[in-house]
């Protein structure tokens, strides 16, 4: 925040297009006239609380909150970043909230009726806080890739939601984390409706310093909700 009053304007051109025509559903929920901004009031700059009294003991742990009978599979890996405001300070007690594909590339939902194994140890949902450095981290196992119908053998690249409150309803953001090296990226109409020169900020890094022994590979996603650098919105 720019004072405890006010936020300064999004930097919508780190933003996609509400209509991006090859992203096909976008020509059925984007607007179709000019939006109107609104002056921020306390409704904007205020907004639900939420920290660590809100994440359970396995809600950090994909890989073990939906267990029943043993271990999910795929690669195990640890997702790991600070999330920052729009000056780059650090944002403690921030509720993250993430859901995913299965390592088959398939979602525990009744809308998704893709062709590929569920896995009844993993349910692909999880949260976690940040700290008070702004530091947050889970374990996951890294999602598949699956097809979705927008054009003609269109599959979506590996990718993790988020969902953030932040402070106030005015840093309220939703968006997808991508994986370095991914080939499906550059024929994503998703990925590629966010403007190119911030189609980075939804990339994670590998991080060696992130990942455990034995165990995990370490990808490092710092998130930023507002101003200079701001993490896209893509949903």
């Amino acid at each position: 925040m720019t004072d405890k009053h006010s936020f300064k304007p999004r930097d919508w051109g780190s933003h996609p297009a509400y209509l991006s025509p090859d992203y096909k559903s976008t020509a059925l929920r984007s607007p179709t006239k000019p939006l109107v901004p609104l002056a921020q009031s306390l409704s904007e700059i205020t907004g639900p609380l939420y920290g660590h009294d809100s994440v359970g003991p396995l809600d950090a742990d994909l890989t073990r909150n939906g267990a029943t009978a043993g271990e999910p599979l795929g690669e195990r890996i640890i997702v790991t970043g600070r999330v920052l405001d729009e000056e780059g300070r650090a944002l403690p007690n921030t509720l993250i909230e993430v859901w995913q594909a299965n390592a088959a590339g398939r979602y525990v939902h009744a809308a998704d009726q893709h062709d590929a194994p569920l896995d009844p140890n993993f349910f692909g949902g999880g949260r976690c806080a940040t700290n008070a450095e702004g530091w947050y981290a889970f374990k996951t196992i890294k999602p598949g890739a699956y097809p979705w119908g927008n054009h003609l053998n269109a599959w979506r690249p590996n990718h993790i939601h988020f969902s953030l409150f932040g402070p106030s309803f005015a840093t309220r953001l939703i968006t997808q984390m991508y994986f370095p090296g991914d080939p499906l990226l550059d024929l994503d109409p998703i990925f590629l409706a966010t403007p190119e020169a911030a189609r980075g900020r939804l990339v994670a890094d590998f991080s060696l310093e992130a990942t455990e022994p034995g165990v995990a590979l370490g990808y490092r996603f710092d998130i930023v909700l507002r101003g200079r650098n701001e993490t896209p919105m893509e949903n």
